[in-house]
């Protein structure tokens, strides 16, 4: 097998799967890196609502966490973390900044080793203010791509969500 460095972002590993094939020109056939698309994909998108979500004070990551604590809140970080399916280090360090802020603290768990997360009033006002931001961002995306591009965007999503879905769940909880 001859690797060969795929023209669109030097993904070796792919190319390489395919020299031993004939490469199809069809839209049937992927072209170029799974997770550099995707995250190339996300970086776009991210800026559209960062712009936007910074009219708030606010960047997307921390209006998600904001969004899901109204309506999880209080919630325990490692329950948080297997929801959003997000790393338990990184939700922890994304939160630290929304405590440092006020708009979400830690409260007591169910033992005196563990805590929970709820969001504060100002957390609440933060989100209610910054979710007409998010809408715009949220509407512009949908300009831009077209909702039809969108609706099955969406669905492709869901359903790569769904296949890659993963019972392994994290062993250790967040605990700060």
């Amino acid at each position: 097998m001859r690797i060969i460095s795929c023209n669109y972002n030097n993904c070796s590993y792919n190319y390489a799967m395919n020299t031993t094939t004939p490469r199809r020109k069809t839209a049937t056939s992927p072209r170029g890196c799974t997770n550099f698309k995707l995250r190339q994909l996300l970086r776009r998108v991210s800026r559209i609502y960062d712009a936007e979500l910074a009219h708030a004070g606010l960047k997307g990551t921390q209006y998600s966490l904001l969004s899901h604590l109204v309506s999880m809140s209080p919630i325990t970080p490692g329950e948080l973390a297997r929801r959003l399916e997000m790393d338990p280090s990184t939700l922890t360090r994304n939160v630290r900044l929304l405590t440092d802020q006020g708009w979400v603290e830690r409260i007591p768990g169910a033992d005196t080793r563990s805590h929970r997360l709820a969001i504060t009033a100002s957390g609440r006002d933060k989100y209610a203010r910054a979710k007409a931001h998010w809408k715009r961002a949220q509407l512009a995306l949908n300009a831009q791509l077209g909702e039809p591009q969108v609706v099955t965007l969406h669905a492709l999503v869901d359903d790569a969500l769904a296949a890659l879905h993963t019972t392994d769940e994290p062993t250790a909880e967040v605990r700060k």
